[in-house]
């Protein structure tokens, strides 16, 4: 941000990995923060250390985001506290195991998690920055957005979900001020894997990305102003031709009539 005094970042998932490192990076740019996890140990751990080297304003918010009260709250902070100029839609949960494999109760809260929490946590910040003529929102997606065969379906669901979201977004706020960024992480190097029942170590190195490379990343294509960042993608073009041939189709996807191909012999 060109602001001297960027305001207040409020990031979800913030105790450790992607969340706890965004903390870092924001403070040291001159954001003030509000941390909201689960782990009330961390989060005041990680509020400690980043007040300690930055001298910026560290406020704590405990939450469990899949719980509707622990949200509401995060909700009317968002809603209440004009010092938030950036709300960083990180928390998350993601499996690996296969969709025949995976327990539906646990797949509903991760739905719960990665798409219904964002979303409300957007519609509680988005009107106050449109006001305002200023705010940003960076959502974590992933790869899997584009890529939904990887991982369990419901994850790449989800993700994509986000990834689509951010798109309408910036497509409805862009012009009013409100900057939105998804970005797409690859195999990151982050309790998620673990979480998920695949340690990180059991991966191929080669595709795993430190978070700390990650976010370092992912905050050079915010100051670019990107729509969608994918840190892990060497050949930039690959993704401008992709966006491209979808933009392409665009004006094509709906006609009053089915294509030929479509058509019944006769």
């Amino acid at each position: 941000m060109t602001h001297s005094h960027p305001g207040t970042a409020l990031i979800t998932g913030a105790s450790s990995g992607i969340g706890a490192v965004y903390a870092d990076r924001l403070a040291r740019r001159g954001y003030n923060l509000i941390l909201v996890a689960r782990n009330r140990a961390r989060l005041n751990a990680l509020a400690e250390r980043i007040t300690t080297q930055t001298r910026q304003a560290v406020e704590v918010l405990e939450a469990d985001l899949g719980a509707a009260a622990s949200l509401a709250r995060v909700e009317a902070k968002l809603r209440e506290d004009a010092s938030i100029t950036l709300l960083v839609n990180n928390a998350g949960v993601g499996t690996h195991t296969p969709l025949l494999e995976s327990d539906i109760g646990s797949m509903t809260a991760m739905i719960d998690l990665n798409v219904t929490a964002p979303t409300r946590l957007t519609y509680a910040v988005a009107p106050a920055f449109v006001a305002r003529g200023r705010g940003a929102i960076i959502n974590i997606a992933s790869i899997v957005s584009i890529a939904p065969e990887l991982l369990n379906g419901v994850y790449g669901g989800s993700k994509a979900y986000m990834h689509a979201f951010s798109q309408s977004l910036h497509h409805e706020l862009g012009a009013k001020g409100v900057r939105v960024q998804a970005v797409l992480p690859g195999a990151t190097a982050t309790d998620f894997w673990a979480t998920g029942g695949l340690p990180v170590e059991q991966l191929d190195q080669a595709i795993v990305m430190s978070a700390e490379q990650l976010v370092d990343a992912a905050l050079v294509g915010f100051d670019r102003g990107e729509l969608i960042t994918i840190p892990s993608l060497h050949a930039g073009e690959d993704w401008e031709a992709y966006e491209a041939a979808r933009q392409k189709m665009l004006p094509h996807l709906s006609s009053n009539t089915p294509a030929p191909r479509y058509l019944a012999a006769r």
